[in-house]
């Protein structure tokens, strides 16, 4: 590693998926793209799918990670996922038959995800979660390669808008107009 560069690490549950030295480091967390550079404070967060990005000198690279966790120390990024790829590995006709599919299966799943208070209901909604963290992975492929999927929204994804607490009825404070002086 050069002096004051960054050890990027991918691990996935197949082995490692990439070591490289690098200068900088961009990668999706839950709560947004975070940037690494040498001498970062130590970070533990939680990973989105999408795109990482890395520097090596001035030429930047990119691959499509799936949700996982990211930990930073030192000089040292270590990313654990579940799916890793590069846009060499992706054959675009095969990710958006796979999207089309999941999104059919969204769509049936969201109508049995909605009666949270029977069984079948909270076995849907979690199937909704897996259907919606796939959708996202397939997006992240697209992007990867060049040609991503056009975006959705769900009001209940985890990575997109804020999720919808049901059991408040009370109303969002954080739209409400500031109190008279």
């Amino acid at each position: 590693m050069t002096m004051g560069g960054i050890s990027l690490e991918i691990v996935t549950p197949k082995g490692r998926a990439l070591t490289v030295d690098t200068d900088e480091v961009t990668a999706p967390s839950v709560d947004g793209e975070f940037g690494v550079l040498p001498g970062h404070l130590a970070t533990l967060a939680a990973v989105r799918p999408g795109i990482v990005s890395y520097r090596v000198g001035t030429e930047w690279k990119k691959c499509a990670v799936s949700g996982g966790f990211v930990e930073v120390t030192g000089d040292r990024v270590l990313l654990l996922t579940d799916e890793f790829t590069v846009r060499e590995g992706i054959d675009p006709v095969i990710v958006r038959t796979d999207l089309k599919a999941v999104q059919a299966e969204i769509q049936q799943t969201e109508v049995e995800a909605t009666d949270k208070s029977s069984e079948k209901g909270r076995v849907a909604a979690a199937r909704l979660r897996e259907l919606i963290e796939r959708e996202n992975w397939l997006a992240a492929e697209l992007e990867l390669y060049g040609d991503p999927a056009p975006p959705t929204m769900r009001p209940y994804e985890e990575y997109g808008a804020s999720a919808i607490d049901e059991t408040s009825s009370e109303p969002d404070d954080g739209d409400a107009p500031p109190p008279a002086p």
